[in-house]
C-alpha cells in the first residue's frame, strides 16, 4: 500500500485525533481537502485518540501506546462529534443521538439524580469497552481469519466460548461443591472393608504394595488414589446443606450454559436468515460495501483482502452449484436422487456398525476384567479397562473422513455438504455416547428389571457396581482423558513428522506435507468433549476444571498445527453457517447430555455406600426434604409456584406474548418486502430515465 501523504498538525490539532475546527482555518489546503475524503472521515467511527494513516501501526499484540490512550481520555471529555459524520449505519447514529440527548439534558439539569445517572451510564460504557479489549486471543483470531478464512476462525472462536464456560462450570463446582465439603469440617474417611449395609461394602482403597506401574494405572483409568478423591462423586460425604448445593450446581451450569449459547447463536440466526434471503450475499455488497476504512497498517489491511477474496469464492463456487443444478433434465435429476439415496443407505449401515460394536465393547469390558489372564497383565487390564473409549476414538476417527467423500458425491454446495458432515458426524459421536451410556445403564439397573435377584436388595446392582456414579465418572474421565491422548499423538506422531519428511521432498511429494485444516471434524470434536463433560460433571465434579486445563492446551496445539502445517482452504463456507449451524449443534450436545443426568437423578436410586445422597430413594428426594425445613412463608411461595394457579396464567401470558411476537414479525416482513419493491421500482425508473437522457443526448447531437 503506498505511502499515506503528510497531514499538516494545524489541521488536526494538538491532540492529533481531530480535525480542527473550520473557522481557525487560513484558507483551503491539501489537508483540508483530503480531510474531507471517507477514508479520512472514518477516523471518526474509530473513535478519539486515533491517528491518520500510517502514523500508528499495531504491533501483533494490538497494543497501544499510552501517549494515545491518553488523547482519547481527554477527547471523550470534549464535546462529541454530530450522528451525522459518523459512518455508522443507521440504528448506530439513532442510539448515539440519543445517548448525546440524554447527555445533554444530564447537563443541564441541576438534578443529582440525573447527574449520577450520566456518571453510571459512562462508566457502564467505559466497562464494556475495557471488557471487550480483555477477550483473549483477539489479534490471533484476525490473523487466523485472514489468512484461513471465516471458517477456521469459527473453529477457534467456538474453542474460545467453550473455554469460557468450563471456567464458569469450574468456578461453579468449586464453590458450591468442594468449599462446602472443606467448610463443614472437612471429607468423611471411606467406607470399612467389611459388610456395613445390606447392599454389601465397598472400598476403593487398593490392598497391599502400590507399585509405581499401579499408580499410573490408577492416574489412566481414575481408580485407586483417584477413587477416593475430591474428582469423584463417592468422595463427598452425606450432608443435607452440602447434597443441595451439590445437585444446584449442576442444574445452575446447565441454565448458565442454555443462556449462553442461545445468546451467542441469535446473533448467527440473524446472519443466516439476511443470507438465505440473498440480501448480504450480492456481489456488489461485497465489491462496495465490505472494505472497513478504519483499518490502520498493511497487515489488517492484507488480512481484509484476503477475508473478502474468500467470501467471494464461497460466493462464485455456489452459484456454478445452482447454476447447474438448475440445467438439470428430469432424467439428471432421478439419477442425482437415487445416488443421494443409496449414499444415505451406506451412511445408515456404517453407523449402525459402528454402534453395534460400541455396545459390544462395552458390555464386553466386565467380562474380559473378571478374565485370570487380564488380572495378571497390568498392561492388557489397561487396555480392557480402555476398550469403549478405543473403540468410541476408532469410530470418530474413521468414519467422519468417509462422510466427507460421501458428501463430496451428493452434488450439493459447500454450505449445504458442510452441514451434512457436520450432521452425521454429530449423530455419530453423540449417538456412540449415548450408546455407551445405554450399556452401562443396563448393568446399573439389571435392563431396568426391578425385581432382578441382582437388583432387587438396593435397586441398582449392588456387587458389581458398589458406587455407580463413581463408575459413571470414570467413564468420563476416561473419554475425557484419552480424547486429549489421541489428539496428542496424532499431531506429534503424524502431522508434524509427515511435514517434516515431506518438506524435505520437492514436486508433488513435498505438498503433500500440506494440508488443510478440517473445520467440521475438529468442531464436532470440541462438541463432542463437552458433551462428554456435560454429561459426567455430575458424577465427576472437577471435570470441568480438567476440561479447562485442556482446551487451554488444545487452542496453542492447534494454533501452532495450522501455522505450520496447513494451508489455507481450497474451498470454504460462509460465515452464517459457522455462526448458526456450531451453536445449535453445541444446543443439542446440551439437550442430549441432560436425558442421562436427569435420568440418574430422577429415577435411579442413589448409592448407599458412597456419595452426598446415601441412604435416599432418589437423588431429588433430597431437594423436598430440604424445602421442608425452611420457614412456612417460604414453603408456601415454592409450593405454589408448582401448582395450576401459577401455570395457568403463566402459559397464558408466554402465548400472548408469542402472538404478539409473532404478529409483530409478519408485519415487518410485509413492510421489508414492500421497501424491496419499491427499490425495484426505483431501480427500473433510473434506468428507464438514463434511457430518455441518452435518446435525447443522440436526438440534440443529430444533424
Amino acid at each position: 500500500m503506498e505511502d499515506s501523504p503528510a497531514w499538516e498538525p494545524e489541521v488536526w490539532g494538538s491532540a492529533g485525533g481531530w480535525p480542527a475546527p473550520w473557522g481557525a482555518r487560513a484558507g483551503p489546503s491539501l489537508s483540508s481537502v483530503l480531510n474531507q475524503l471517507p477514508s479520512a472521515a472514518s477516523l471518526r467511527y474509530r473513535g478519539p485518540g486515533v491517528l491518520p494513516w500510517g502514523t500508528l501501526e499495531e504491533d501483533e499484540d494490538g497494543e497501544r501506546n499510552i501517549q494515545t490512550l491518553a488523547e482519547a481520555a481527554e477527547k471523550d471529555l470534549q464535546e462529541p462529534p454530530p450522528s451525522r459524520e459518523l459512518p455508522w449505519p443507521m440504528q448506530a447514529r439513532r442510539a448515539h443521538r440519543q445517548s448525546h440527548a440524554r447527555d445533554q439534558m444530564a447537563r443541564g439539569s441541576r438534578s443529582r439524580v440525573a447527574y449520577w445517572a450520566l456518571l453510571f451510564r459512562r462508566s457502564k460504557e467505559k466497562i464494556r469497552e475495557g471488557l471487550h479489549t480483555l477477550k483473549p486471543w483477539e489479534w490471533t483470531l484476525k490473523r487466523i481469519g485472514g489468512q484461513f478464512g471465516v471458517g477456521t476462525e469459527s473453529y477457534f472462536l467456538l474453542l474460545r466460548f467453550l473455554l469460557f464456560l468450563n471456567v464458569l462450570a469450574s468456578v461453579l463446582k468449586v464453590c458450591m461443591t468442594l468449599l462446602p465439603t472443606w467448610l463443614d469440617g472437612g471429607p468423611t474417611d471411606p467406607p470399612g472393608s467389611g459388610p456395613s449395609s445390606p447392599c454389601g461394602s465397598y472400598n476403593p482403597h487398593p490392598q497391599g504394595l502400590i507399585t509405581f506401574s499401579s499408580q499410573l494405572f490408577n492416574l489412566l483409568s481414575g481408580e485407586g488414589f483417584l477413587e477416593w478423591s475430591p474428582l469423584f462423586y463417592g468422595f463427598y460425604p452425606p450432608r443435607p446443606r452440602l447434597a443441595v448445593t451439590y445437585l444446584c450446581s449442576t442444574f445452575v451450569i446447565g441454565l448458565l450454559s442454555l443462556l449462553l449459547i442461545l445468546r451467542r447463536s441469535v446473533p448467527g440466526l440473524k446472519q443466516t436468515l439476511l443470507a438465505e434471503s440473498g440480501v448480504l450475499t450480492s456481489y456488489s455488497h461485497r465489491v462496495f460495501s465490505a472494505w472497513d476504512f478504519g483499518l490502520c497498517g498493511d497487515v489488517h489491511v492484507q488480512l481484509r483482502r484476503r477475508l473478502i477474496r474468500f467470501e467471494l469464492q464461497v460466493e462464485l463456487e455456489e452459484a456454478d452449484v445452482r447454476r447447474r443444478a438448475a440445467v438439470r433434465t428430469l432424467g439428471q435429476h432421478a439419477r442425482v436422487w437415487s445416488v443421494r439415496v443409496l449414499l444415505n443407505l451406506l451412511v445408515v449401515a456404517l453407523l449402525g456398525a459402528a454402534f453395534y460394536g460400541i455396545y459390544w465393547a462395552t458390555v464386553s469390558t466386565m467380562q474380559l476384567k473378571k478374565s485370570p489372564l487380564v488380572k495378571k497383565m497390568l498392561l492388557l487390564e489397561l487396555g480392557v479397562d480402555y476398550l469403549s473409549p478405543i473403540f468410541i476414538s476408532g469410530v470418530n476417527l474413521v468414519l467422519p473422513p468417509v462422510f466427507k467423500l460421501i458428501a463430496q458425491l451428493e452434488g450439493y454446495t459447500r454450505s449445504h455438504q458442510i452441514v451434512l458432515i457436520l450432521l452425521r458426524t454429530v449423530f455419530l459421536r453423540l449417538a456412540s455416547l449415548l450408546v455407551l451410556l445405554l450399556s452401562l445403564w443396563k448393568q446399573i439397573t439389571c435392563v431396568g428389571n426391578a425385581e432382578d435377584e441382582a437388583c432387587k436388595r438396593c435397586g441398582y446392582s449392588y456387587k458389581e457396581l458398589p458406587c455407580w456414579e463413581t463408575r459413571l465418572g470414570q467413564e468420563m474421565y476416561k473419554l475425557l482423558l484419552f480424547d486429549l491422548l489421541t489428539g496428542l499423538a496424532i499431531t506429534l506422531f503424524i502431522q508434524f513428522p509427515r511435514k517434516m519428511l515431506c518438506g524435505l521432498c520437492p514436486g508433488a511429494l513435498g505438498r503433500l506435507g500440506t494440508q488443510e485444516f478440517q473445520v467440521p471434524d475438529e468442531v464436532l470434536g470440541l462438541i463432542y468433549a463437552q458433551t462428554v463433560v456435560w454429561v459426567g460433571s455430575f458424577f465427576c465434579p472437577l471435570l470441568p476444571l480438567l476440561n479447562t486445563a485442556k482446551f487451554l492446551l488444545l487452542f496453542y496445539l492447534k494454533k501452532l498445527v495450522l501455522f505450520s502445517t496447513c494451508s489455507p482452504a481450497s474451498r470454504t463456507f460462509r460465515a452464517s453457517t459457522a455462526n448458526f449451524f456450531f451453536p445449535m449443534v453445541l444446543l443439542l450436545g446440551l439437550a442430549v447430555s441432560a436425558v442421562p443426568v436427569l435420568y440418574s437423578i430422577f429415577l435411579i436410586p442413589p448409592s448407599k455406600l458412597c456419595g452426598p445422597f446415601r441412604g435416599k430413594l432418589s437423588i431429588w428426594a433430597q431437594i423436598p426434604e430440604f424445602i421442608s425445613r425452611l420457614p412456612q412463608i417460604t414453603q408456601n411461595f415454592l409450593f405454589f409456584l408448582g401448582t395450576q394457579a401459577f401455570a395457568v396464567p403463566l402459559l397464558l401470558v408466554s402465548s400472548i406474548l408469542m402472538a404478539y411476537t409473532l404478529a409483530l414479525a409478519n408485519s415487518y416482513g410485509r413492510l421489508i418486502s414492500e421497501l424491496k419493491r419499491q427499490i425495484e421500482t426505483e431501480a427500473q425508473n433510473k434506468v428507464f430515465l438514463a434511457q430518455r437522457a441518452v435518446a435525447l443526448s443522440a436526438a440534440n447531437g443529430a444533424p
